[in-house]
């Protein structure tokens, strides 16, 4: 079956459209990749995205309005797709659509909102399209992310060692072989928060402004008191906790708390940051790898302070995501690893800017074999579920293809 997958992640700065040749060969799931294009939001689209996002209030009217571009913006990615990668042969569309809200209430998720309404992408491409993944996963009681967790877990099995999957996104997270998967904090949001606050920019480019920056120790130690970092797996975070004004108030808070006047230069914040990242993704695979496991609730934590000690046991922690583009993130995550291999997963096969979009075309090609998309270790549901809802092409509804087995590896080919 020939997929497109669609992603845009908490970033928000465009979408990906992967496609894939899938087939099921006994416990595998085989996928050729075919190709992957990107498609910038437009300015005022992002601009008026992120101006509904939270800490902003928003209006119904707005949400609805988002729901409908988002939905167009994803389908002209999809029609662009099935034209340059697939010779319009494509069968189905898998879209994970925009996240604006996911709901958490004292380490448990009761909702999550992905927006990008399904029906454009039916309408323009004529397929099937199974969107709106997470919901399943979060009534099961389950976290509702990281939803790649599968996926790696697939794609890492049978490799030597003690390979650890990591994400670099907005959010960061990463999947361990015996199943534990959990968002760590922040990847880019913060860095990406600062930068727009201190430059007007998107992002940095190249890591340019965090080279220029010292990394500020006092600085450091006040961002990693957040409690986020000490909470046990499975969890899962977003924007919704790390925004400009979480940065903008832990500034505050740390300039009102030091004992002399120190306001750290804008690169010195940047430069933080991206050490706040690189330490907070290193501990969290130092305490998995330690025991196989997140530490429990009162142990000491995974990140923060106290600081957890040692040289993680995972044998390559293998990264994707938009922060594998910045060299001053990945060299401070490599000196953080202390000697652990850093490999892009380009070189195994999936394409590091790709990996999540080709993701969600496994996950969508799942659905309608009417096969689990989820791990209960990963997310902490209480069982597997298959996941997303379907919208019909023009063809009607894709066939179920049940009685499939569940494969229980991923082979790229």
């Amino acid at each position: 079956m020939r997929v497109i997958g669609l992603m845009s992640g908490t970033s928000y700065d465009a979408i990906d459209a992967a496609a894939a040749d899938l087939r099921l060969d006994g416990p595998d799931l085989v996928l050729t990749p075919l190709g992957m294009v990107t498609a910038a939001y437009e300015p005022g689209l992002r601009e008026a995205l992120a101006a509904a996002l939270p800490p902003a209030a928003t209006t119904l009217a707005e949400v609805c309005r988002l729901d409908t571009l988002i939905g167009q913006a994803f389908a002209a990615a999809a029609v662009r797709a099935q034209r340059e990668l697939c010779d319009g042969r494509a069968e189905l569309i898998a879209s994970h659509g925009q996240t604006v809200f996911h709901w958490t209430d004292q380490g448990q998720v009761r909702g999550t909102l992905q927006i990008g309404q399904p029906a454009w992408i039916a309408e323009a491409t004529g397929l099937p399209v199974v969107a709106d993944f997470r919901p399943r996963d979060i009534a099961a009681g389950g976290q509702g992310a990281p939803l790649v967790s599968l996926v790696d877990l697939m794609w890492l099995r049978g490799r030597p060692g003690t390979p650890v999957a990591l994400n670099l996104g907005g959010i960061a997270n990463l999947t361990a072989p015996d199943g534990t998967a959990f968002d760590t904090g922040p990847a880019g949001a913060l860095i990406d928060a600062a930068v727009r606050r201190f430059t007007g920019r998107d992002f940095d480019a190249d890591g340019a402004l965090a080279a220029r920056g010292t990394v500020h120790e006092p600085l450091l130690r006040h961002l990693l008191d957040e409690p986020y970092y000490a909470r046990p797996a499975p969890k899962t975070t977003g924007k919704e906790l790390f925004h400009e004004g979480y940065l903008l108030a832990a500034l505050a808070d740390f300039a009102s708390s030091a004992d002399e006047d120190v306001t750290p230069a804008d690169e010195d914040v940047v430069a933080t940051l991206t050490r706040l990242t690189a330490r907070t993704v290193a501990d969290a695979v130092r305490s998995l790898s330690a025991t196989g496991s997140p530490p429990a609730a009162g142990s000491p934590p995974a990140a923060g302070s106290p600081r957890v000690t040692g040289s993680p046991r995972a044998t390559e922690v293998i990264v994707s995501g938009g922060g594998t583009r910045n060299p001053v993130l990945m060299a401070m995550l490599g000196a953080e690893l202390r000697g652990v291999p850093l490999r892009l997963s380009d070189g195994l096969g999936l394409p590091a800017a790709a990996k999540e979009a080709y993701a969600f075309a496994v996950l969508g090609f799942l659905t309608v074999h009417g096969l689990a998309g989820t791990d209960p270790r990963s997310t902490g549901a209480r069982h597997a579920g298959v996941l997303g809802s379907l919208t019909p092409g023009r063809s009607g509804f894709p066939q179920i293809r049940a009685g499939a087995e569940q494969p229980v590896r991923l082979v790229l080919k």
